[in-house]
Formats: C-alpha cells, structure tokens, sequence
C-alpha cells in the first residue's frame, strides 16, 4: 500500500509490436484501474535485453510503447508511466534478491525452458534470472496485486516465495502481491492458428494484427483469416476460427455472441471478416491518431517521460533504502 492506496504494477516488453491480443486482453482494462489503486506501468526495457537487441531500434519501440499506454488512455498525471531502465533501482534489488533466490528455484521455471530453446546459441544468465528481477519489480513498489496472464502465474509465485523468505528473516518488509483478477479480458487467438494465441513475435505477419496497422492491413488480414468448414457464423467448439473472429468482433463491437449470430444469420464468412476488419480499424484509430499527435509533440513526451521517472524513483528507493538497511548495508552519507 502507498500512501494509504493499494497499488498495483505491471509492464510490457519493449520488443516487437503490440497486438490487438495485448490491447483488448490487457491495454484496454489497465484504463479502468487508476481510481482504486496506485498504478506503475514499466515500459520494460531491461527485461527486453536478454534476447539481442538493436539499440537504436529498442529505444525507438520504448518510446513508442510509452506513447501506446498514454494513446490507449493511460492518463500520465493519473498513473506513473516509466521506463524501467530510468530507475536504477529495479537492478540494484534484483541483486540482493538474486542472494535470496536458489537455483533449483530458477531451474524450474517454464519460461526459462522455452526461451533457452528458442535461443539456444544466447542462453545467458541474465535469462535465467529473468524471474528475480520481475520480483523486484513488483517488490519496489509494494504491489498488491499484479495483472498476470497465465505464462506469468509461475513468475509470480516465486515473487510471493521471495517476499514471504525475506520478510521471515528481516521482518515485514514486502508487500505479498496477489494476482490482479479483475475484468476479463479477451483472450485473442492467431489469425492463422486460433489455437494459438496472437502474439507480437508470431513469424507470420498475418497471424497478427499490430496496433498501427493501416486500415488497408487490417482488412487484408482479416480476409487471409483462417475459418473452418461450412459458412455458418456460430459459437461452436469445432469451429475455432469462427470463434475466434466472433470473439474479436465481440469485443470491439461491444456485442453479445447471440447478437451476432443473428446478426449474420444467413450470411457468408466473407461479409463477416469485412465486418469484423471493419470494427478493428474503428476502435484502433482513435489510438493511431492520438500516437501520431505525440510523435509530433517532443517536448510533451519528454515531460512525462521526466516526471514519471521522477515519481517511480521516489518509491522505488524508499524500498530499496529500506531492504539495504535490512541486510546490512551502509547508510548512505548525503
């Protein structure tokens, strides 16, 4: 709790290019939040580095993340938008909690399998320590809930573990975070495999819509989309691809899936991949527009960016001055 309200962190990775997934399943949610808790949303950079990255290329997409949240109706003044690199002490608690960590702890970690096979020839410690420094991500701010999908639960339990081990030998240090279970997002599957969910690393770019698509690559995607046998736009189990596309229809419409059943009795997948192309580049270009305007707009940017780093520095060093006090480490003369 910060200054007598819950808080709450969470953050995207600074690499690739956000899907529709990441906005109607996460972005589009975080908007309702700010007047129950005390939000921090990292744009996270330093996460982003265990896999090879352009510099240039990194700091353009961290930039434009930020502008995405602020777009999406993230309110600056409201929720502290930062990045993760500009407050160093989400490193410095990552090393005293790497102390606190074991081995077999990390070595079991899911994620941690499936990125070393991907990128066999970088297995770097900094990917095996991934999860240590998510703790202290989570643990600067005293988080008491954390908006966590299901690749992030076991990230999440080892949090807890940490704070609860820390806090039996030093005392009531860390807030337990919980799981942020709230509105349900939609859960958005691939365009081209819907039993798989999109994703902004997905190798086929019509599997995915990003969120600065043009109108043109939103329609032209959504007409390659996979479908299923028949023409009949039903909510059925063996009919994932149809679902799918209801699904998304669904929520960017703000309809139920009997009104569109009915809605599209008689007619054919054609027209209602139009349709639901249609209804993505409707909710998708107040965001586009507004991402532009700031592009545009340097000067405002830099503030936020300036203030925000500001105000997350100030809580995260309350923490840290208080676990480096704990394990013994000299007070800093100012």
């Amino acid at each position: 709790m910060l200054d007598g309200k819950k808080s709450l962190f969470s953050g995207m990775q600074a690499t690739g290019n956000l899907t529709l997934g990441n906005y109607l399943g996460a972005l589009k949610n975080w908007v309702t939040l700010n007047e129950e808790y005390e939000c921090f949303y990292c744009v996270v950079d330093e996460h982003s580095i265990t896999i090879r990255q352009d510099p240039a290329e990194l700091r353009k997409r961290a930039r434009r993340l930020l502008m995405i949240y602020i777009a999406a109706g993230l309110d600056p003044e409201k929720n502290c938008l930062y990045y993760q690199s500009h407050v160093s002490a989400h490193a410095e608690l990552a090393w005293i909690l790497n102390c606190y960590t074991y081995m077999g702890e990390l070595s079991r970690m899911t994620q941690f399998k499936d990125k070393a096979a991907k990128h066999a020839d970088n297995v770097n410690a900094g990917l095996f320590t991934y999860p240590v420094l998510m703790a202290a991500d989570i643990l600067l701010f005293q988080a008491d809930v954390v908006p966590v999908g299901i690749d992030q639960k076991q990230h999440l339990e080892l949090t807890r573990n940490l704070a609860e081990r820390f806090n039996a030998i030093y005392g009531d240090v860390f807030t337990i975070p919980d799981a942020y279970i709230g509105k349900v997002g939609a859960k958005i599957m691939s365009l081209q495999d819907p039993s798989k969910k999109m994703s902004k690393s997905d190798e086929n770019p019509n599997a995915s819509i990003y969120l600065l698509d043009d109108p043109d690559t939103i329609i032209r995607k959504f007409k390659r989309a996979v479908t299923d046998s028949g023409s009949e736009v039903v909510y059925r189990e063996d009919k994932p691809g149809i679902r799918n596309l209801m699904d998304i229809y669904a929520a960017a419409g703000g309809k139920t899936i009997e009104e569109i059943e009915k809605e599209f009795d008689g007619r054919g997948y054609g027209e209602f991949k139009l349709a639901v192309g249609e209804a993505v580049v409707s909710i998708l270009k107040p965001l586009q527009d507004e991402v532009a305007r700031l592009e545009k707009d340097k000067a405002y940017v830099d503030g936020i960016i300036r203030a925000n780093a500001e105000k997350a520095n100030y809580y995260a060093n309350k923490t840290l001055r208080k676990v480096q006090k704990k394990v013994g480490f000299p007070e800093r003369i100012r």
